[in-house]
């Protein structure tokens, strides 16, 4: 079934704790396959009968999977991204929650479904994970038995995947945060090796700054390598001669 929208439900204490758990994520060192791992784990205990869970990231680079619990959801996950069909997939665009009870019963999907049945998995659930206007993909689970999801159920993971989707959005923007200081540290590495190597030149030919820079395009052209590392290979032998 897909659920008519998203329900206001009541912060219990049971869920108080896990959102507590998750929280306590974003003050770690974690890499993100790890975090979203630990989340994944989260959710297979906030859904009872839950067998295994994951999450799938929808965005620029593509679709792919991550922090899957098992080796059959990473599988079962796969099969939705090579079909291009699934309850996950279909959640992620569609940004509802969608309850399959029974894969063999269910005709959406039909050759997810019977491939994932072959994998052992007969009841599914998917809901959206959506930051403000963006969707980021899904969070699923997956049980073993038909029927294991109700209505409880769809409330537990609708309410789990509202506050992962802030998790997904803090945990990227901290990625891209920590990719961008890693290239601007690379940036001014290299910099720095540029100068060194032009201040080489200009003492040890006698030459003035544009001079040295040309020589050194000259090397990099002539050794196939960029600016940067010509600079560092000359550094790097000054430093070796004790000069």
């Amino acid at each position: 079934m897909i659920a008519s929208g998203p329900q206001h439900l009541p912060l219990t204490d049971e869920l108080s704790a896990v959102f507590a758990r998750m929280s306590g994520l974003l003050l770690s060192r974690e890499t993100v396959e790890t975090s979203l791992g630990l989340l994944s784990s989260l959710a297979q205990e906030t859904v009872p009968g839950a067998t295994g869970a994951g999450v799938t990231i929808v965005d620029r680079r593509g679709r792919r999977s991550s922090g899957s619990t098992d080796e059959r959801v990473r599988r079962a996950d796969s099969l939705q991204y090579e079909l291009d069909e699934g309850p996950c997939l279909t959640a992620a665009a569609s940004r509802e929650l969608i309850r399959m009870d029974d894969l063999g019963a269910d005709p959406r999907w039909p050759r997810w479904s019977s491939a994932a049945a072959a994998l052992g998995l007969r009841a599914a659930m998917s809901a959206p994970l959506v930051a403000g206007d963006v969707s980021l993909g899904a969070m699923k689970v997956y049980a073993d038995q038909p029927g294991t999801f109700d209505a409880a159920s769809e409330q537990r993971l609708l309410l789990f995947a509202a506050q992962s989707a802030i998790f997904v959005s803090q945990l990227q923007t901290s990625e891209r945060a920590e990719q961008l200081s890693d290239g601007m540290r690379q940036a001014i590495r290299g910099r720095d090796e540029i100068s060194m190597a032009k201040g080489l030149l200009m003492g040890r030919n006698g030459v003035d700054e544009e001079t040295a820079f040309r020589v050194l395009l000259s090397r990099s052209e002539q050794d196939g390598t960029t600016v940067t590392r010509a600079a560092q290979v000359l550094v790097d032998s000054a430093v070796r001669r004790g000069r």
